[in-house]
């Protein structure tokens, strides 16, 4: 998760250039397929030393929450009953989207969380991104896909924009979609996780099941520090979701709604 520095670099929480700290890493995959059933898949990876991080269920929602400065644990990553899906990935900055406190803007983790809360429907998240200036929290670089009940989704890129999308399927990782050529710069080599991702996609024309979303995230699975930590999958059919923690796709657990 990256954040600017006084000398107007990204850095990550150490102070180290973005480059320098995130070497080959790669973070975080999302995707929602439209088909019988509307699927929703995310790899979550994450730094240990760097994030706390636990997985919540509760009556009305399933999220994976980062421990914050206020000692709460927030849902940045995860589904309300009302079929609501917020996921937030680590994206290299760019200084249109940054944070600033004297300017009247929202930010995306906030955006997010509210979403993902149920307090907004993704039409609200609609009207809010068609009216503010979405920018980065404070400490941290990051995009993010939000997604309903019917399949339509929200990818917002601060700094960059957004998109709407009513496909077969959408999908994102850790560079822009929207104006791909702002983060080639940043691509790791080796790092095709989307290229993967999308032609099994294609393959699939939108019939997509939990087993083999499972499959993908399976597939898309990173190691190292920022290895994946949680995994999960929601069925807007079955209103459930379907998750595994350190890539023990051995060992699925459910969380219905």
């Amino acid at each position: 998760m990256a954040r600017k520095a006084d000398s107007g670099k990204y850095t990550e929480h150490t102070g180290r250039l973005y480059g320098e700290i995130y070497g080959e890493v790669t973070m975080c995959t999302r995707f929602v397929c439209n088909g019988e059933d509307t699927i929703t898949g995310f790899n979550f990876d994450i730094d240990l030393s760097v994030w706390t991080h636990q997985v919540v269920k509760e009556k009305d929602k399933f999220f994976i929450g980062i421990r914050m400065p206020d000692h709460q644990y927030h849902s940045f990553h995860g589904v309300n009953k009302n079929g609501n899906v917020g996921t937030l990935l680590y994206v290299n900055g760019n200084e249109r989207g940054a944070y600033c406190p004297d300017q009247k803007s929202y930010t995306i983790s906030r955006l997010t969380e509210t979403f993902i809360q149920g307090h907004i429907s993704l039409d609200d998240a609609i009207h809010i991104v068609e009216t503010e200036k979405i920018v980065y929290a404070p400490d941290a670089t990051m995009q993010a896909m939000l997604s309903d009940k019917n399949g339509r989704v929200l990818i917002i890129e601060p700094g960059i924009g957004y998109r709407i999308e009513e496909k077969k399927y959408s999908l994102t990782t850790n560079y822009s979609v929207i104006s791909p050529e702002t983060t080639r710069p940043y691509i790791v080599p080796g790092d095709d996780r989307y290229e993967r991702a999308k032609q099994w996609l294609d393959r699939q024309q939108g019939e997509v099941t939990v087993k083999n979303a499972l499959g993908l995230l399976e597939s898309m699975k990173q190691e190292g520090i920022w290895a994946t930590r949680v995994s999960f999958v929601y069925s807007v059919k079955e209103n459930k979701v379907y998750y595994v923690l350190g890539c023990d796709f051995e060992r699925v657990m459910e969380c219905g709604f």
